[in-house]
């Protein structure tokens, strides 16, 4: 972890669609939850949040600060405009200190353009951006690390395996949500790829063939009329 990272919020008697009026002087409207609180209104100023939120993103505990009352959260949700992208809402989900979390963190990848494949002409692709990890709030990391240095060849990989977990972390494990017994086993979590090493040449071909079926699919759909839906559709809403 880095930092502590804090952020002081003012409770909010403003609601419904008075809330507009906040957003013109910028300040965000917001609600922090929890299974031991009742939800309270909070409201914080745009700017003093939007440089929390660069820190903390979804996956990094914030000390927040309400009167008197102090409660560790995670960014649940922040609602943005979809035209000009400014935040409308902020959900703050409180957690217990002493209770593991599930947070979704990103992966980076440690000693790229040093690998003997990078340094061949061959070319490394990340396949796995972010991951679930399980872990006590303060404890949780700011991401997962894992080195590609032993990458060598082409078809080589790296899995969440070779990850580095600190002390107290694990990966989160989903169910396949099969019943059939004879059903292929799902891989372990351990076992994603996270990289991969690629013959620049055979990645400019796989790229290209998948360029053009595409193409072929917009071309199908064009013929039996699916391409204009979702036109017809904006046409329909505008008729309601």
């Amino acid at each position: 972890m880095g930092d502590k990272l804090s952020l002081k919020l003012d409770e909010r008697t403003v609601h419904g669609k008075k809330v507009a009026k906040l957003r013109k002087e910028g300040l965000v409207p917001a609600v922090v939850y929890g299974a031991d609180m009742e939800p309270v209104s909070v409201q914080v100023e745009d700017g003093v949040f939007t440089k929390l939120y660069r820190q903390a993103g979804t996956y990094t505990p914030v000390h927040l600060t309400i009167g008197s009352k102090t409660k560790i959260a995670m960014i649940k949700d922040v609602d943005r405009d979809p035209v000009k992208g400014s935040v409308r809402h902020v959900s703050f989900h409180a957690v217990n200190a002493k209770e593991p979390v599930i947070a979704e963190v990103p992966v980076h990848l440690t000693g790229e353009g040093e690998s003997e494949a990078e340094r061949a002409g061959l070319i490394v692709l990340q396949a796995i951006e972010k991951v679930e990890v399980k872990a006590l709030p303060m404890d949780l990391p700011e991401a997962i690390e894992v080195s590609i240095l032993g990458l060598k060849e082409a078809g080589d990989k790296v899995t969440l395996g070779d990850a580095k977990l600190p002390a107290g972390v694990e990966f989160v494990a989903h169910e396949s949500g099969h019943g059939d017994d004879d059903a292929e086993e799902k891989p372990h979590v351990t076992d994603l790829t996270v990289a991969s090493v690629y013959e620049p040449a055979a990645l400019q071909a796989a790229n290209e063939a998948a360029a053009g079926d595409a193409e072929d699919e917009t071309a199908v759909e064009a013929e039996n009329g699916e391409a204009e839906a979702p036109a017809e559709e904006a046409e329909a809403k505008k008729a309601e």
